[in-house]
């Protein structure tokens, strides 16, 4: 059995897409995955799985999710090594210490492009910085996110579509994936 991090875009946003995390538990053993925990309201979860590869459990979530709970969303699944690998190439990690709040990252099906990332930095406007390494887009937002006009249709049109999380949920989840472990 593998462990696997799987995030849910745009679930309990603003009352929209609204699953319980006890249903999100439940819809996880229903479907033959083990140990399911989630973590805060906003579609976090981990879990062990017999499927070999995060793209099938990406696949098996999607599918299932649209039938069993009538959600239409996209899940973001790592393994615990793809994880931590998220975790070591984060460009600023003295931000991460020291702000982890303002700190972000986005994860992506598909790698985002170089030229993406340098196109979206040069269309921030404000204090905001942004880094793409792999599947993950990391940003810093020093003066927050609520007032930014760094906005989630922005990184859409340049990275693609993905799920950010902040650094404190990114490494709640791998404390939480390395129990499972």
């Amino acid at each position: 059995m593998t462990t696997y991090i799987a995030l849910i875009r745009g679930i309990n946003v603003g009352g929209n897409n609204m699953v319980a995390m006890a249903d999100l538990r439940a819809f996880a053993a229903k479907i033959g995955l083990t140990g399911a925990q989630t973590l805060l309201q906003s579609g976090n979860m981990v879990f062990q799985s017999a499927l070999r590869t995060a793209d099938a459990v990406e696949q098996l979530l999607e599918t299932e999710a649209k039938k069993r709970l009538k959600l239409e969303s996209e899940f973001h699944v790592r393994t615990v090594a793809e994880w931590q690998d998220a975790i070591k190439r984060n460009p600023f990690a003295e931000a991460a210490k020291t702000d982890p709040g303002h700190t972000i990252v986005s994860f992506f099906k598909v790698a985002p492009s170089a030229k993406g990332a340098t196109a979206l930095q040069a269309a921030i406007k404000g204090p905001e910085l942004v880094r793409a390494s792999g599947r993950q887009a990391y940003f810093v937002y020093p003066e927050g996110m609520g007032r930014s006009k760094l906005t989630p249709a922005m990184v859409d049109k340049h990275l693609g579509r993905g799920t950010a999380r902040n650094w404190n949920t990114v490494m709640k989840l791998a404390a939480l994936a390395a129990e499972g472990n």
